[in-house]
């Protein structure tokens, strides 16, 4: 089947702004469908061809959509920037162009730069899947968190969610604010002044304090690699000021879950005792990225 550009641009996932309540409702209930099945792996996409993409680094989320595509029967085609010819010089369009021709079914795609994979999806007749792209959207990471709490919460509607870290280069805080506002969640953000960002529509800022009393505290991964800039004077400074310590976690509610994309810079945005403690769910969201991106990839690919 040749796909029109209508379906091809209806059967991607290129961010989760401004997509309906519908929608996200239906790829969680898939998700809990692929998540609920016994087998291993299913022919689904048996004879469709996914080339994972990935223009930055990445483990989690690459190994993620690799383990979601052989669950459900794809052939996959793996390369990194590191060992292609984007090093040479070659864009990522031609990039993307070329495995095209060669007769990929859908593309996965993690970039740097953000408002380049808009532009591609225009220009290509595969559906594409965002697996992250730049400070602009992480979908898929968004997906499974909401998929995370509605497992915990069973309802999402009336919530609080406190999103804590560096929202200015955050396309997870970006990607969960529209889909939680969407799902009738309240969000918050907690960042220093010089993390914050101006981009993000009505969402107030909360003190680390009001924070803690969130339903869900969402702790971001702090860049490390920052410090040379100057936007954080020491790992020490900010965990003491931001980070959630096992004592700011003991005023936490009785109810209340922590959550973290990863990796975790252990014992600077969150203390090490608490990653794998009761209330923590950032193994779980590791776990469902693999039932939420079978929804995905089955969403791009089957008729």
């Amino acid at each position: 089947m040749i796909m029109t550009n209508t379906t091809v641009k209806q059967r991607s996932l290129l961010g989760l702004k401004g997509m309906s309540q519908p929608e996200l409702v239906s790829i969680l209930d898939r998700a809990a469908y692929w998540d609920a099945h016994t087998e291993k792996q299913v022919s689904v996409l048996q004879s469709r061809f996914v080339a994972n993409m990935f223009f930055e680094n990445s483990t989690r989320t690459r190994f993620s959509f690799e383990m979601a595509e052989k669950r459900l029967g794809a052939e996959v085609l793996n390369f990194t920037s590191a060992v292609s010819s984007v090093e040479k010089g070659e864009s990522i369009y031609d990039t993307v162009r070329t495995l095209e021709s060669m007769g990929i079914d859908a593309g996965i795609i993690r970039l740097k730069p953000s408002g380049v994979l808009q532009e591609l999806a225009e220009k290509v007749n595969v559906p594409l899947i965002n697996a992250g792209d730049g400070n602009n959207e992480h979908p898929t990471q968004g997906l499974l968190d909401l998929y995370t709490m509605r497992q915990e919460f069973g309802e999402l509607k009336g919530l609080h969610v406190a999103i804590v870290g560096d929202i200015l280069h955050s396309r997870v805080a970006r990607s969960n604010l529209w889909a939680l506002q969407t799902m009738g969640v309240k969000v918050s953000f907690c960042a220093p002044n010089n993390m914050r960002a101006d981009d993000m529509g009505d969402v107030s800022y909360i003190s680390m304090e009001e924070a803690l009393q969130a339903d869900v505290v969402m702790m971001l991964r702090v860049q490390l690699e920052r410090h040379a800039v100057g936007m954080l004077k020491s790992a020490e400074e900010y965990r003491l000021q931001y980070g959630l310590t096992e004592e700011r976690a003991a005023r936490m509610k009785k109810h209340a879950i922590i959550m973290h994309p990863a990796p975790v810079n252990r014992n600077v945005e969150i203390d090490d005792a608490l990653v794998e403690s009761p209330k923590s769910k950032i193994f779980p969201q590791m776990q469902n990225g693999v039932p939420i991106r079978m929804a995905v990839i089955e969403r791009a690919l089957r008729n």
